[in-house]
């Protein structure tokens, strides 16, 4: 039982640091500073960083595997109708 609630600890502790939410917080500080002290840079900064790390989030959150199954079933398919194709040109043509 103890190993149970170690590991939900680490798992709770890799969740509040994993780099999403450091890039995401580090954006949000960003763009706080650059509110007080009213620099632009920091402000654009803030804005791209926060941005980032939204895409990088959802970049990550995406079943890759089952893209990359997909892609390659449409390719196949692709292939078997052009083969299809090419054969039904060539026994036109004789």
């Amino acid at each position: 039982m103890d190993k149970d609630k170690e590991k939900q600890e680490i798992s709770v502790i890799g969740r509040l640091f994993c780099i999403e939410v450091l890039l995401l917080l580090m954006g949000i500080g960003s763009l706080v500073s650059g509110v007080v002290t009213g620099q632009a840079t920091q402000m654009f900064w803030g804005v791209m960083i926060i941005g980032g790390s939204i895409a990088l989030y959802f970049v990550r959150k995406k079943d890759w595997k089952k893209h990359w199954e997909e892609q390659e079933a449409m390719q196949q398919i692709y292939e078997q109708k052009m083969k299809e194709k090419r054969e039904q040109e060539h026994g036109d043509k004789k």
